[in-house]
């Protein structure tokens, strides 16, 4: 990634078009072909859920069926995959409560279902009571998990759990103001258009204008 580096398991995804403004319609369809299409490829529904839960995400502490307790789960899944460095993590940009109101917004019952019975499968392995060092260590073995088993996976299978959380946890946390104005840089536009800005390796990325 061009922007700051979070967590290995997150690291094969790049949403940043190398320095290129991006908008949210844009970074959601580069998640989407980068992770396989799986549970983010939609029709402009989805773009508009994405925004409304932005929008809800900051004030929301229950969602449809998942509880206070679940989106405090997801918020640590999502920090373990993009924790606080010189940045602040998913949970400060309220995260988990994004990945729910996706979840119920738009799911479809069997993906809704696969989400559901992946938060059980890490609640039951204690994954709360985990250390950091321990919880990240069982996400990077899910997301090995996730990889095989997509590459496998025929078209009627239900994605795997991990995979998942984690495209909403990046997504959630790179179309967040936490993520487009401190991990990432951001500029109001309207402004200038240019088609090609330098980059330097190791900076951050521009974020869209949302």
């Amino acid at each position: 990634m061009s922007t700051e580096t979070k967590m290995d398991i997150s690291t094969n995804v790049d949403i940043s078009g190398q320095g290129s403004s991006i908008d949210r319609r844009e970074a959601i369809r580069r998640v989407s072909l980068l992770l396989g299409g799986i549970a983010l490829a939609g029709s402009g529904g989805f773009v508009a859920a994405c925004e409304r839960a932005q929008q809800r995400a900051a004030t929301t502490t229950s969602v449809g069926t998942f509880t206070a307790r679940d989106v405090a789960f997801l918020d640590e899944v999502a920090d373990t995959i993009l924790p606080e460095t010189k940045t602040p993590g998913a949970k400060a940009a309220h995260v988990g409560a994004f990945m729910a109101l996706m979840v119920t917004d738009t799911y479809k019952p069997g993906d809704h279902d696969a989400f559901r019975a992946g938060m059980l499968t890490l609640d039951e392995a204690a994954f709360m009571a985990a250390t950091p060092a321990q919880r990240l260590a069982r996400l990077e073995q899910l997301d090995s998990e996730q990889k095989a088993y997509t590459d496998k996976k025929k078209p009627d299978d239900p994605p795997h759990f991990f995979r998942q959380m984690k495209e909403l946890a990046l997504l959630g946390y790179f179309t967040s103001e936490i993520g487009c104005t401190q991990a990432m840089r951001y500029r109001e536009t309207p402004g200038r258009f240019d088609p090609c800005v330098p980059y330097t390796p190791g900076e951050t990325t521009w974020a869209g204008h949302a």
